[in-house]
């Protein structure tokens, strides 16, 4: 994931997503909206740092609270990459809640009127809350 960072003046970011952990939810190349500094629950996607690579952003969905942190989970349950391989994030890592994606056309290639219909309606959407996919 790719993105500005809490350094902002302002309580939201935009951030890109980068790899199939959140597939279906969220897809490779999708652009969401962080709100930093928001109230979380389980249930909800969040920005945070990874535990082990702070340098690095990710984006997961929260699960449940564990003591001082979030065990967290992708929606795609054959990737890896979260609490599963790495334990529960600190609190303090969770940067913000994911409100709303952005699915951005592919570049040079031709669409159908039908196609494109269809990507303006799907293009933009909020992400909500719910349980995790993977277990």
């Amino acid at each position: 994931m790719t993105g500005w960072g809490r350094e902002s003046l302002t309580p939201f970011g935009i951030a890109e997503v980068t790899g199939p952990s959140m597939v279906p939810t969220l897809l490779h190349g999708d652009q969401v909206l962080v709100h930093y500094g928001s109230a979380l629950r389980p249930g909800d996607v969040a920005v945070m740092r990874h535990p082990l690579r702070q340098d690095l952003l990710i984006v997961k969905r929260l699960s449940e609270r564990r003591g001082a942190g979030w065990w967290v989970l992708g929606d795609n349950p054959g990737a890896e990459g979260d609490s599963r391989v790495f334990g529960v994030v600190p609190a303090e890592m969770v940067l913000g809640r994911v409100r709303l994606r952005y699915r951005p056309v592919t570049p040079g290639r031709q669409r159908s009127a039908g196609v494109l219909l269809s990507w303006l309606f799907s293009a933009v959407r909020p992400v909500l809350s719910g349980r995790s996919r993977a277990a």
